[in-house]
C-alpha cells in the first residue's frame, strides 16, 4: 500500500506541474497580447508578440524526454491549436497529462474502492480509468468550442473596423496591425490570430498563405468564407473594402437568424423542465387541498 501511495503522489505532482505549465503558457500569451495592445505600443512589440522561447525551461526539457510518437496525433494537435494551446510541446504535455491524470485515478480507485466483491472492485477501477482518460479530452474539445464561440462574436467588430482603415486608404496589412492593436483588450483571441498574420507576412510568407493559416488556426467556418472572400478579391481586382463590407452585414445576418432560430426552439425546449418540475408542483398546489377534503369527507363516514 505504501508504494501505491507514493506512486500516486509522484503522479499527482507530474499531472499538476504539466497543468501549471500548460496554464502558465496561456497566461503570458494573454499579457503579451495586453502589452502589445496598450496605446504606447510599438511595431516591434507585434512582431515579437507571437514568438516562442527556446526551450530551456525544466518543464520544457522534461516533456523532451517523453515519447515523442505522443505528438504524432494530428488530430489532437489541430484539436489543442483550436483551444489555444499552439506550443511545439503542447501534444506531448497534453497526452503526459491525461496519462497521468488516468494513472492517477486508477490508483486512487485501487486503494479506496471496497474490495469485498471483485466484480465491483473492478468496475470502479475500470471506471476511474475511463473517467482519466476521456476527461481531458472532454476540457480540450469544451475550450475549443468556447474559443471558436469567442472568434465568431468578434468577427463582426473587426470586419466593420478594417473596412474602416481599409476605406481610408490603409493597406490590408497595415489595416489587420491597427486592427490587432485596437482589438487586443475587447477581443483578445481574434488580436494575437491577426498579430500571428502581420508576423508571418513580415517574415515574407504569402498573404493568402497567411490568411488561409487563420482559418486552421481557429477552425471557425465564418473565418473559412473571410479569408476565400479577400483571396478571391485580391484575384479579381476586387475592392477588398467592399468585400469585408457585405460579408460583414452577411454575418450580422447569419447572426440575427441564429439568434431567432433559438428563440424558436425555446418552447420546445423548456417541456422537460416543465414536466418535470413545473408541472408538477403545479398540480400538487391545485389538487392537494381537494384530495384532503375528499379524504376527510371519507373519513367521516
Amino acid at each position: 500500500m505504501p508504494i501505491v501511495l507514493i506512486a500516486l503522489i509522484i503522479l499527482a505532482v507530474a499531472s499538476v506541474a504539466t497543468a501549471a505549465w500548460v496554464f502558465t503558457a496561456e497566461q503570458t500569451r494573454r499579457q503579451l497580447v495586453q502589452r502589445a495592445a496598450a496605446p504606447g505600443a510599438s511595431i516591434g512589440d507585434f512582431r515579437v508578440i507571437v514568438t516562442e522561447k527556446s526551450g530551456d525551461s525544466l518543464i520544457t526539457r522534461l516533456l523532451a524526454r517523453f515519447p515523442q510518437r505522443w505528438s504524432a496525433d494530428s488530430k489532437t494537435s489541430e484539436l489543442l491549436v483550436h483551444a489555444g494551446h499552439d506550443g511545439a510541446t503542447a501534444p506531448i504535455a497534453y497526452t503526459a497529462a491525461r496519462v497521468g491524470i488516468t494513472a492517477a485515478l486508477v490508483l486512487l480507485a485501487m486503494t479506496f474502492a471496497p474490495k469485498a466483491h471483485f466484480r465491483v472492485y473492478l468496475l470502479y477501477v475500470i471506471f476511474a480509468g475511463a473517467v482519466g482518460w476521456l476527461l481531458p479530452m472532454w476540457y480540450i474539445r469544451h475550450a475549443a468550442v468556447v474559443r471558436q464561440e469567442k472568434v465568431r462574436r468578434s468577427l463582426p467588430d473587426c470586419l466593420d473596423l478594417l473596412v474602416v482603415c481599409i476605406e481610408a486608404g490603409i493597406s490590408l496589412d497595415a489595416a489587420l496591425l491597427r486592427v490587432a492593436k485596437d482589438m487586443g483588450s475587447p477581443h483578445p483571441i481574434l488580436a494575437r490570430e491577426l498579430l500571428i498574420i502581420t508576423q508571418k507576412t513580415n517574415a515574407g510568407m504569402a498573404r493568402q498563405d497567411a490568411l488561409k493559416g487563420l482559418w486552421e488556426r481557429t477552425g471557425v467556418g465564418e473565418v473559412r468564407a473571410l479569408v476565400s472572400h479577400i483571396v478571391q478579391g485580391e484575384k479579381w481586382g476586387t475592392s477588398t473594402g467592399k468585400v469585408l463590407r457585405v460579408y460583414a452585414e452577411t454575418l450580422r445576418r447569419e447572426r440575427k437568424q441564429a439568434a431567432e432560430k433559438k428563440a424558436a426552439t425555446a418552447p420546445v425546449k423548456m417541456l422537460i423542465p416543465l414536466g418535470m418540475f413545473i408541472f408538477p408542483a403545479i398540480l400538487l398546489v391545485v389538487m392537494g387541498p381537494v384530495v384532503v377534503a375528499v379524504s376527510k369527507m371519507f373519513g367521516q363516514h
